[in-house]
């Protein structure tokens, strides 16, 4: 039987108190300042302080506490530098690929904007549709993580977290937009390195675990070992996974059309990178530690079983702390998504149907995420695995990577080319993508058996359905791409604020 840390009047009460402050905190700031830019790019307005504490917050979801520990509890070393670099490196990435397109489409707020005039409109519906689901996918294993946290917790239903994150979360978010989550973002990100610090400062010194090198080696060593092949092939596959995925955040890009200058870009996803890459190695190395003493026993919830076991008494301020931190995390996430999905929604729904003006497009995107926010909440109340979902979610994302991030700066791949490109790498990558025991594929354990296969490849299906979803779309681009120029002034012309 699990153990209650919280009784359940006190995580209600919790649980309420967090949500309606952020809710109205948001609501209160957005007041007076509503207008459709405000909406979907803050005005151009961002400073360089508020970008870094927007994007750490945004970025860090309840996953930082599941997916990088959970991962190195099988992959090991290579899972935990991976899995790092993979989430801090895009910071980097995007003052490269930010500021090229804030140059080559001042005007512009997201990525589809510039693939529609770029690749043309059979490639922007695909890469539209990938990206829905990416983040609808997110949306949903954010709110699916904050509910089993709770109920490790407190035994509170699942249904019923993920009903009151969704609600206060939606309230402020469809009403203040951008501007809304980004001023949150500033005090949810001081929340969470406060208590994020406090909580690592306690795993290592309460007196709870008793960490030590040959303890490690004993218990741990394959996992630290450069030896192990499975390291290698998953700290590539989480590197692979969510950089490509991360280039794809709406977000993210939202953020990036946001900044007050190139310079403000630079240095906010600077900083942002600097605070980030520490963080996922040290909560990825929990994994390792837990392991080394013997309380790793579900995965998923290491983090906190490290953290609060042996147990402290119902209701003490730490698990209190923890709970808030959890919400503080899932909030400052969910709010980013949820106007990721919005503002696509908003700009992109003129492609698909008529109505009289951008007013009329930003409801009907405020009616669509409450109908997906039901869905959203459907699945949360299964409590599916986390990690499984995040990990089908970049799968999507990476057979686009190559073909329109390479066309963002060269002009000799064409519309018929990329898209051709980017299906090739959704088909090779979903043929050998492993079902949820990681054991078979529809290649492999479906349409033929798995002993028909060599045991590097059936053994290794995650790694090898990215590798497949990534670098084939690349092969295919540098093997038929064609002499032609496009030409990039048009985009500038062509996309108006």
């Amino acid at each position: 039987m699990n153990t209650i840390y919280l009784d359940q009047s006190t995580t209600i009460i919790t649980l309420l108190l967090t949500s309606l402050a952020f809710a109205a905190i948001g609501i209160v700031y957005s007041r007076g300042k509503l207008s459709i830019n405000a909406y979907l790019n803050a005005d151009r307005s961002i400073g360089k302080r508020s970008l870094t504490a927007s994007l750490v917050a945004s970025c860090f979801g309840v996953w930082i506490l599941i997916g990088p520990s959970e991962a190195a509890t099988w992959g090991g070393l290579g899972a935990i530098i991976g899995y790092g670099l993979g989430q801090a490196l895009p910071f980097l990435a995007f003052i490269t690929i930010g500021q090229r397109m804030r140059k080559i489409m001042p005007s512009g707020n997201t990525l589809t904007q510039f693939v529609l005039i770029r690749f043309g409109k059979a490639m922007f519906r695909l890469v539209l549709l990938l990206t829905i689901m990416y983040m609808f996918v997110y949306f949903a294993a954010e709110v699916t993580a904050i509910a089993k946290v709770v109920n490790l917790m407190s035994g509170f239903p699942l249904w019923q977290t993920s009903l009151v994150i969704i609600v206060a979360t939606l309230s402020y978010t469809l009403y203040g937009g951008l501007r809304a989550s980004i001023f949150t973002d500033k005090i949810q990100f001081i929340i969470i390195m406060i208590l994020l610090i406090f909580a690592i400062n306690h795993i290592f010194n309460s007196g709870n675990n008793t960490f030590s090198m040959d303890l490690i080696n004993e218990k741990a060593g394959t996992l630290m070992s450069g030896k192990y092949f499975y390291g290698y092939t998953a700290g590539l596959t989480f590197f692979i996974a969510v950089f490509a995925t991360n280039l794809f955040d709406q977000g993210v890009w939202q953020r990036v059309f946001a900044a007050k200058s190139s310079d403000d870009l630079r240095k906010g996803f600077m900083s942002a990178f600097f605070i980030v890459i520490p963080f996922m190695l040290v909560l990825g190395f929990f994994g390792i530690l837990a392991v080394s003493v013997d309380k790793a026993a579900d995965p998923s919830t290491l983090f906190f079983t490290l953290l609060l076991e042996p147990f402290t008494g119902i209701n003490s301020l730490l698990t209190i702390s923890i709970l808030i931190l959890v919400l503080a995390l899932v909030i400052s996430s969910m709010d980013s998504l949820i106007n990721a999905l919005s503002s696509t929604i908003t700009i992109e729904g003129n492609k698909f149907i008529s109505l009289k003006d951008k007013n009329s497009y930003l409801t009907l995107s405020k009616y669509l995420i409450c109908g997906l926010s039901v869905i959203v909440f459907l699945i949360a109340s299964k409590g599916y695995s986390v990690l499984f979902m995040f990990l089908f979610a970049d799968l999507l994302c990476c057979a686009a990577v190559f073909p329109i991030f390479y066309g963002m700066f060269k002009g000799d791949v064409d519309e018929r080319l990329s898209l051709i490109s980017v299906i090739i790498g959704l088909i090779s990558g979903l043929l050998l993508f492993p079902n949820q025991t990681f054991d078979k594929s529809i290649l492999i354990g479906g349409l033929f058996p798995t002993e028909a296969f060599p045991v590097w490849i059936s053994t290794a299906l995650l790694f090898w359905s990215f590798i497949l979803a990534t670098f084939t779309p690349m092969i295919t681009v540098m093997l038929f791409k064609k002499n032609s120029n496009f030409n990039f002034s048009k985009i500038k012309t062509l996309i108006k604020e």
